[in-house]
Parts: C-alpha cells; sequence; structure tokens
C-alpha cells in the first residue's frame, strides 16, 4: 500500500510530524514502512510556462521553436521535439539551471543553430514512470488545465512536492488497504481523531428504481449491491490534484469518472465499478454465476471464457463485468458517456480469488475483495463517489438508490482482563491505559473491575479472539516498553563455547576468502572411504545400506569435496573453491560404534583470480592454498606453533604435498591432487587441504600481544645461500630466525635457483632479511655482527655457502 503524506493530512493532523518520522512510529506499532519516497527528490526549477508562440525549426522537421512565457513578465525561446506541442498550452518548463531526475542539468544550448533555453517537459522526463501517464500525454508533453497560474511551481500542482510511504502490509492488516485505514491507524497512534471525508450533494427528483433493477441469485457470493445512478455526466480529465495523488498510489489516470472509482477505493478500500448505462443493454441487473464456457470481453479487449465458479454481473442476458475483478468492454465508460450506472458490492474473497486465477487478473479491487473489506463501507462509498461526480462531472444524481441486501454483518464483541494482558505481556499496564488504548484504536469499550468487553468495528476484521486484543494492546503500548527479562529457570544467558566461537570464526573466515561451504554425505563407498584419511582406523560398513555408494561412513572429506568439483566442472564453472566442516568416523579394533571426529577440508581448482577488464587471470597454486590456511592460522592466533614437513599421501603430488604440525604434533596434510588422480577423475589442476579441527581449535592460546610500531628505520640484507637440492628451505628459515635474535624482525624467501650456473645437485636460496630495534637507529656494527651469526649457523647446519 501506497500511502500519500499529504494525501494523509486530509483526515488526522499530522502537520507536527515528518513523513520519515511518522514511518518510523508506524513501523513500531507493526505495520512495517518499507521506504519513504520523496516524490520531487532531486528535482528543482520546474515551473508552468504558457506557450505564446509555436513555429517550425527552420532547419529541423521534427522540432518546433516555442515563445514560452514564464510568468513575471520573462519570456524565453525554447526548442521543443514533442509532436503535441502547441500554442496557448499550458506547459511544464524547466527552466536554464533547473535540475531533473538523474541530476540532468538544464542549460542553455543552441538546436540546429536556433538558441533553447529550457525545456518542455513530459511527465516522465520529471520522474514520473510511463505506466502512470495518462495515455493522451504518454508519448509527448503535459499539458496543464487553463487555470494554472504561470510561473509557480509545476510540481506542487502535480503533487510532486509529497512523500510517499509503502507499507508492508501482511494479508490481515486488509483495514490499512485504505486512506481512511491507514489513518485510524495513525489517529490511534497519535492519539488523534480521524476526520471523515464529505458525502454532501444534491439529487434530482427521478428515483433510481425508474432507470435500473437489481437482482442477486448467487446470495451467497454477493449479499450486498447497490447501484445507484448519475446523468448527465461530462467526461473528461479529472482535477490535477485527484491525478496527482492517484499517480502517487501507483494508479494510471484516465478520466474523471473512472479516477473518482479508483479514488474510492484507496480512500475508502471499497471497489466500485461504473458502467455506462446506455451501452448497459437493458434496465436491469442480474448477478449470478456464470455458465459453463460462456463467454465475456473484459476491459483490457481480451475474450475471457468463463466456469460456473465465476460470479457474473449481467444485464439480464449477458454477462457485463467479471464481478470483483474486471468490468466488460461491452459497458465500458468512454468520452461519449452521459449517464452512470454505480456499482457499490460487497463479493465472496474465495469466488473473487478464483476468477482472479484463473484468469491471470490481478487488480486493486481484486486484492481487496480477496483480503476483506468492511461491509459497512460499501454504501458509504458509493455516496462520497456520486457526490465527486457531481462535483468534478457536472453530474446531476438520481435520487435514492437500488440494492438487494441480505449481509449479516455484525461487530465482533470480544472480552480480555488487564491480569490476562499483563500475565501475557509481562507488562504492568493499568486498566485506564488499556481502556485509553482501545479508546484510541476508536473501538466501543467498557469496563468492569478490570475485565473489558470490546465491540470491534467491522473494519477490523482481524480481531475476533481475547489474544488478537491483547495484541492490540501490546502494539499501542509500544514493543520497546516490554521489559526483558531472562526465563525464571535460567541462570544466565546461553553463550556459545570457546570451540563454537572459534568454529563460527573459521567458517566466516574461509567464506570471506572466497570458498563456498558444502554440506556432503556422510556415507561413502568401500573404495573411497579410507582415501585421504588422517589417521588409519576401520571402516564402518552399514548393515542395510541402501546403496553401494552410500554403504560406508567416510574417513575423510576430501573425496565427497571433490565429487562436487566435479560437478561443478561439468557445468561449465570455471572457478571452484569448496569447504567443509563435518564428521568422519574412525572405527577401532574391539569396539563396536566408530569414534566421531571433527575435520576441515578444502578444494580448489580453476581460476582464483579474474580481472577480464584488464585480461588478468591467476590460477590455483600451492601457495594460494597455503595462504588461505596461513591467514587462518593467524586469525586464530596460533600461526607461530604451525610448522611444514615434506610429504608423501596416496592420490597427491609426492613433490608437492605437506604435511601439518601444530606444536610438532601432525593436525592435517596441504597439496596437490597426483596427476593420475586428476586423470581417473577428469579434473584439472587441483589442491587440496584436511585438517583436525578437534586438534586445532583446542589449541589454548595466551593473549594477544601487540609491538609498538617502530620509530626508528630498519636495515635489509639479502642473502643467496647455495645448499644441497634436498635441503628444505623451511628448515633454512628457522636456523636463520632462532640465529637473529630479536634484531631480526622478518625473513621472507624471494629466489629458488637451479641451473647450469650451479652444481646440479646444490640449488641456491635467496632470503631477504630485515633488521630493526625498537629504540633507537641501528648502526651497520649491529646489524653486520648479528648477520655473520646468521651466516655462520647456516653453514655449519647445512653446509651453506654464501653464492657469490
Amino acid at each position: 500500500m501506497l500511502v500519500s503524506y499529504n494525501w494523509l493530512k486530509d483526515y488526522v493532523n499530522i502537520d507536527d510530524i515528518s513523513a520519515e518520522d511518522l514511518a518510523e512510529k508506524i513501523t513500531r506499532s507493526g505495520i512495517e514502512v518499507e521506504g519513504v519516497e520523496v516524490l520531487n527528490d532531486g528535482i528543482n526549477g520546474v515551473v508552468v510556462g504558457h506557450v505564446l508562440e509555436k513555429e517550425q525549426h527552420p532547419n529541423a522537421d521534427k522540432l518546433n521553436v516555442c515563445q514560452v512565457d514564464l510568468g513575471k513578465g520573462e519570456t524565453v525561446q525554447i526548442v521543443c521535439g514533442a509532436k503535441n506541442v502547441d500554442k496557448g498550452q499550458k506547459v511544464a518548463v524547466a527552466t536554464v539551471g533547473a535540475v531533473l531526475p538523474g541530476n540532468f542539468k538544464i542549460k542553455r544550448a543552441k538546436l540546429r543553430g536556433e538558441e533553447s533555453n529550457g525545456m518542455i517537459c513530459s511527465l516522465q522526463e520529471l520522474g514520473i514512470g510511463s505506466k502512470l501517464v495518462a495515455k493522451e500525454f504518454s508519448e509527448g508533453i503535459f499539458v496543464f488545465p487553463n487555470e494554472v497560474e504561470v510561473g509557480t511551481d509545476a510540481l506542487e500542482y502535480l503533487n510532486r512536492n509529497d512523500k510517499v510511504m509503502e507499507l508492508g502490509l501482511t494479508p490481515n492488516r486488509s483495514d490499512a488497504l485504505s486512506m481512511l485505514g491507514v489513518a485510524y491507524e495513525v489517529g490511534a497512534i497519535l492519539g488523534r481523531d480521524v476526520k471523515w471525508p464529505s458525502t454532501d450533494y444534491e439529487t434530482n427528483s427521478e428515483e433510481a428504481s425508474d432507470y435500473i433493477s437489481v437482482n442477486v441469485e448467487a446470495f451467497e457470493d454477493n449479499p450486498l449491491y447497490v447501484a445507484k445512478v448519475v446523468k448527465n455526466v461530462k467526461i473528461g480529465p479529472s482535477p490535477l490534484w485527484m491525478q496527482g495523488r492517484l499517480m502517487a498510489a501507483g494508479i494510471r489516470p484516465h478520466n474523471n469518472v473512472v479516477d473518482i472509482t479508483n479514488y474510492i477505493l484507496l480512500e475508502y478500500g471499497q471497489p466500485l465499478h461504473a458502467f455506462d448505462y446506455d451501452r448497459l443493454g437493458s434496465k436491469e441487473i442480474l448477478v449470478r454465476r456464470a455458465r459453463k464456457d460462456e463467454k465475456i470481453t473484459t476491459l483490457d479487449d481480451a475474450e475471457r471464457t468463463l466456469t460456473e465458479d465465476h460470479l457474473v454481473i449481467t444485464n439480464g442476458s449477458e454477462p457485463v463485468a467479471l464481478a470483483g475483478v474486471m468490468g466488460g468492454a461491452n459497458s465500458e465508460v468512454q468520452s461519449d458517456t452521459t449517464t452512470i450506472l454505480l456499482e457499490s458490492a460487497y463479493f465472496n474473497g474465495v469466488t473473487v480469488r478464483k476468477a482472479s486465477k484463473d484468469h491471470g487478473l490481478r487488480s486493486e479491487a481484486s486484492a481487496r475483495y480477496e483480503k476483506g473489506i468492511d461491509p459497512n463501507r460499501t454504501h458509504e462509498a458509493a455516496e462520497r463517489a456520486v457526490a465527486l461526480m457531481a462535483e468534478y462531472a457536472g453530474g446531476e444524481v438520481v435520487g435514492g438508490s437500488v440494492e438487494v441486501n441480505t449481509l449479516k454483518a455484525e461487530p465482533a464483541v470480544v472480552s480480555t482482563t488487564v491480569e490476562k494482558i499483563n500475565s501475557v505481556l509481562g507488562t504492568s499496564i493499568t486498566a485506564a491505559e488499556v481502556k485509553d488504548i482501545f479508546t484510541k484504536l476508536k473501538f466501543d469499550v467498557t469496563e468492569d473491575n478490570g475485565s473489558f468487553t470490546v465491540t470491534v468495528p467491522t473494519r477490523r476484521g482481524d480481531i475476533t479472539i481475547e489474544e488478537d486484543l491483547v495484541e492490540e494492546v501490546a502494539r499501542l503500548y509500544g514493543y520497546d516498553n516490554i521489559p526483558t527479562t531472562l526465563p525464571v529457570s535460567a541462570a544466565t544467558p546461553g553463550v556459545l563455547t570457546a570451540y563454537q566461537a572459534k568454529r563460527r570464526k573459521v567458517r566466516r573466515y574461509l567464506e570471506g576468502a572466497g570458498l563456498i561451504q558444502n554440506i556432503t554425505y556422510s556415507l561413502t563407498s568401500d573404495e573411497r572411504a579410507k582415501q585421504f584419511a588422517l589417521e588409519d582406523g576401520k571402516a564402518i560398513r552399514l548393515a542395510m545400506p541402501m546403496s553401494e555408494e552410500r554403504s560406508t561412513l567416510r574417513l575423510s572429506l576430501v573425496p565427497h569435496l571433490l565429487e562436487a568439483l566435479q560437478h561443478n566442472i561439468a557445468r561449465s564453472l570455471q572457478a571452484n573453491a569448496v569447504y567443509e566442516i563435518g564428521s568422519v568416523f574412525i572405527g577401532k579394533e574391539g569396539t563396536v560404534l566408530p569414534e566421531e571426529k571433527e575435520r576441515l577440508a578444502g578444494a580448489l581448482t580453476g581460476l582464483w583470480q579474474q580481472h577480464p577488464w584488464q585480461g588478468e587471470k591467476k590460477a590455483v597454486d600451492f601457495f594460494v592454498a597455503k595462504g588461505i590456511l596461513e591467514g587462518m592460522f593467524s586469525m586464530l592466533g596460533v600461526n607461530e606453533a604451525i610448522t611444514y614437513n615434506r610429504a608423501e599421501k596416496d592420490g597427491l603430488h609426492p613433490g608437492r604435498t605437506a604435511e601439518i604440525l601444530l606444536d610438532g604434533e601432525s593436525i592435517g596434510f596441504i597439496g596437490q591432487l597426483h596427476p593420475e588422480k586428476l586423470n581417473e577423475l577428469d579434473l584439472p589442476e587441483t589442491y587440496v587441504f584436511e585438517l583436525s579441527l578437534t586438534a586445532l581449535l583446542g589449541e589454548s592460546i595466551g593473549e594477544i600481544q601487540y609491538e609498538a610500531i617502530p620509530r626508528f628505520p630498519s636495515i635489509s640484507r639479502d642473502i643467496a645461500l647455495v645448499v644441497d637440492r634436498e635441503t628444505p628451505a623451511g628448515e633454512l628459515e628457522a636456523v636463520i630466525k632462532t640465529t637473529g635474535g630479536s634484531l631480526l624482525k622478518e625473513v621472507q624467501v624471494f629466489d629458488v635457483y637451479e641451473g647450469d650456473k650451479i652444481d646440479s645437485s646444490k640449488k641456491s636460496v635467496a632470503f631477504a632479511l630485515r633488521y630493526y630495534h625498537p629504540e633507537h637507529t641501528l648502526t651497520d656494527e649491529e646489524v653486520t655482527k648479528v648477520h655473520t651469526k646468521v651466516l655462520q649457523a647456516v653453514e655449519e647446519k647445512f653446509e651453506a655457502v654464501l653464492r657469490s
């Protein structure tokens, strides 16, 4: 429901509260306001102009040169390409310096050699959607009525100086599908009265019964039908204020009569339909169920085949409307219509929904009938509509109305007590406060020693039981005012354990790093059960498996992640990075049940980064996978305790696999799949890891110790060490760090060389070392002393030679 802030002022005094503050209060009372749209946001400098002269552009067939009066004696020349621009019109003009939607600024310009000082605007250029623009102005500029004043704000005439609140209504709050319903809600929130619109009009001496008779065969579907007649109407545009309000509510203007019926729909929540009396074809209205395969051509010019489930309005013989959904083309109000037959009826929501669904016709009217309308507004809405037709269509209202009324609509009477309310809400609301809330809601209420008997008006059909009254008290009292309490039995609020909190951090980290969580089966085949397992164990087979593929409890998470990669790649997904946190099941000899352990595993293949604009692509490699794990270890605070050893494992590449150790104890592995395994699975280069999550998250760490940012410059030294090919670079790095002591802050490998420049059994590993002291600037002597010790240590330990 779209609610115009300016329109709402007609019914309730809200001058002292902004649209944004009002939206906040409505949301806090239980109806969510999804947004507040400022209709003239970013628009300025648009005024009403008067086209004094229009001449053909000398150098362009589709352009016109117009002389436009902007008021206050100012006349400017504007070049306009609209087909419908003409002399004598009053139009919307964006003056030089004006700003239109999209931050489009109007400047002086020359178009084909002719100066143009502004722009004559269409409604679309003023930010109004094409679907909301009247058909006559859909392909050109908008033309104002002659009575508008030249030089004044054009947006004000179009009701664009407004703010529109969008209400996200639940199905039970159909009462708020009207401006009056919203006014009652706002009045209750602010404690203010609601002003109803005027329905005063004069009638002629005739009677509506002389023009029409009404018969209803399907009383259950249509218990109330009211018909009124208005003569001598003059079809034309509706007043600008009405068009503006309809557009703000998302409805396109048509003509004064149709716009009035739509206006009442929004104002009262009561759908109406206007028939052209002279095109009706008879003096009878008969409401009945449609006959099988009966036809009707609706207002959208579509021929529809009806069934016996559909309710139709007929002229006694043929259908002229699909009840509650859409009128028929054979009785449509047109430009030559002079007599209106106005329908205001109460239709069964289930019947309307059936027709709406069967024909794919979802209308503002059908939506309200489906959710339920207030039966006591059916007469009032008809009276308001004919009053507006008399005022804005020059109509002559025929006296009386013709109706069939078998409707029994009695207000609900519901009781509750202040004790019940307080026990449910956990509050200490007094009886006086409860009575005041019901009074603000405009409910009739009587109190007897804390017991309330409430007569609920028919507009609030959602209130039928005691709990509904408790809810009304809660939301008007204010959910924020209801005290927060813990259950009596709870000594402390529940919290995550340290292990659970760390596991959640791991999930967030991995997803932030670009991996997608997978949840796979705990069951696999006998063949794959032990693949990639971290520890030896007996595979546990089910006694009655559903299939051989899901017959055995897994000992590793990796095989199923590889299945996921196969599935994705078969569907042309080139970038794949997945992880899983789940259990494996380790069977032990002599035990019936396996031991369940939690693992973390990941699998990465394809592209890791891709920048199409720069043409840059980066494939996953070992160090991408290792870097992800190192970031996780750092986040958990265990990076200093982690080391890597070269390892060999079935299914993994022998030269690109590492064992991961925590404080010297193995907790998992990382590596590239063996080429044979890749061929077997038909996968590109793929990297996997699996860790014992229990061991990793169970590691206790001390408090984080921060070091001050160094105030003094550092000194960098690079060394290239020639060592045996089999010497791990990690061992070299460990010795360098230990020997460097407190002055050596960073050690990084930046090059490894093997080639014809050195012995074939040797390799060169280059390190970048950075030294600094937190208290003073280092001297060359201090650095040289420590650096020499480092070189001596690697020479003694690995027979390393400094490469010249």
